[in-house]
Parts: structure tokens; C-alpha cells; sequence
């Protein structure tokens, strides 16, 4: 998983957050915003990812509306 893209993405989006490989081969992650820039990185890293990536499923859960984000940046985690 390449995160330069994933962390483009984010920016290019206004999202913040965090992504960060699991030890079961997954990508786990929380993301921030405005609901519509939300859905549009739900939908680009369900459809699209990083180059190299492959996608077989996505699954987000606990979404919640949020008084103010948590993060000032989007980050990979290690």
C-alpha cells in the first residue's frame, strides 16, 4: 500500500485522518471531514487506492457525526 497516494488523496480532498497497514495483510484507518469530502475518499479508496493496491473489499464502520476534528493532517501510521 502506497501511502503517498492515500495521503494525497486526503489532502487533495481537505480530509484528515490516518491509515496504517495491519498485521493481517489489511489497511485500517480513520478519516475526518465534511461528509461529502468523507464519501469521496470512502469512494476512492473503495475504487481506486494507490497504484499497486487491490481492493478486494472495504468495510467502514462507526461513523458518527463529530463536533471538531480529532486530527490537523493526514498521516500514516506505523
Amino acid at each position: 500500500f502506497l501511502y503517498q497516494y492515500t495521503e494525497e488523496e486526503a489532502r487533495k480532498l481537505g480530509v484528515v485522518g490516518w491509515v496504517k497497514n495491519t498485521s493481517q495483510g489489511t489497511v485500517t484507518g480513520q478519516v475526518q471531514g465534511p461528509e461529502d469530502k468523507v464519501n469521496a475518499m470512502k469512494s476512492w479508496l473503495s475504487k481506486v487506492g494507490s497504484p499497486s493496491s487491490r481492493i478486494d473489499r472495504t468495510n467502514f464502520s462507526n461513523e458518527k457525526e463529530i463536533p471538531k476534528l480529532d486530527f490537523s493532517g493526514f498521516s500514516t501510521r506505523y
